[in-house]
């Protein structure tokens, strides 16, 4: 999934956790692409959810 690769890069690049807007953003990708690749790589222990609608990596 080339999109979770993108997004998974842009939150390293971070260092913080994003927003899923914030996510789209920086990697130039539809923000509801980013949704679904964002539930998908929660549900696989990915990525965390420190706080709601933010994101970062496990």
């Amino acid at each position: 999934m080339k999109e979770a690769e993108l997004i998974i890069k842009a939150m390293k690049k971070s260092g913080k956790p994003m927003k899923s807007g914030e996510i789209a953003e920086m990697t130039k990708l539809d923000k509801k692409l980013v949704d679904k690749a964002v539930k998908v790589l929660k549900d696989e222990g990915k990525i965390v959810s420190p706080q709601r609608c933010f994101y970062s990596i496990k």
